[in-house]
């Protein structure tokens, strides 16, 4: 399977932390998986840094690719084709990182591990 970090997603990841729920746990430990990171997913935790709403031990640009390779995550860039499926979206909310995160997971078909319900409503496959 292969599967899309949302941002909550992999910093529950990396912090083993009790929100992240067992089926994605498992899934996510899963050798058999790929798992990915969105780019957007990176921006979204450096904004957030920068704003102080997320501390972090180091900074993002140092800390998300350092934890991505630790945890054996990899990349996956934002290009056009996803940035253009925007359009085709229905405006269920107005979160532009999770929006950004359901077109990537559309064009590549990947599967979103979330527990956010808005992202559920979407034309896109999840698991929590």
């Amino acid at each position: 399977m292969r599967l899309l970090l949302d941002t909550v997603t992999f910093l529950w990841v990396i912090n083993d932390a009790p929100e992240l729920s067992a089926q994605a746990r498992e899934l996510f430990i899963d050798a058999g998986n790929e798992v990915y990171l969105s780019s957007v997913s990176a921006w979204e935790v450096a904004l957030k840094y920068g704003l102080g709403r997320l501390p972090l031990p180091e900074p993002p640009d140092r800390f998300v690719p350092a934890q991505r390779k630790q945890h054996g995550i990899d990349s996956l860039q934002l290009e056009e084709e996803s940035a253009l499926h925007l359009t085709r979206l229905p405006l269920l909310h107005k979160d532009p990182f999770d929006r950004m995160l359901v077109c990537q997971a559309i064009v590549h078909s990947l599967v979103i591990l979330t527990p956010d319900d808005l992202v559920t409503q979407y034309p896109v496959r999840t698991i929590w």
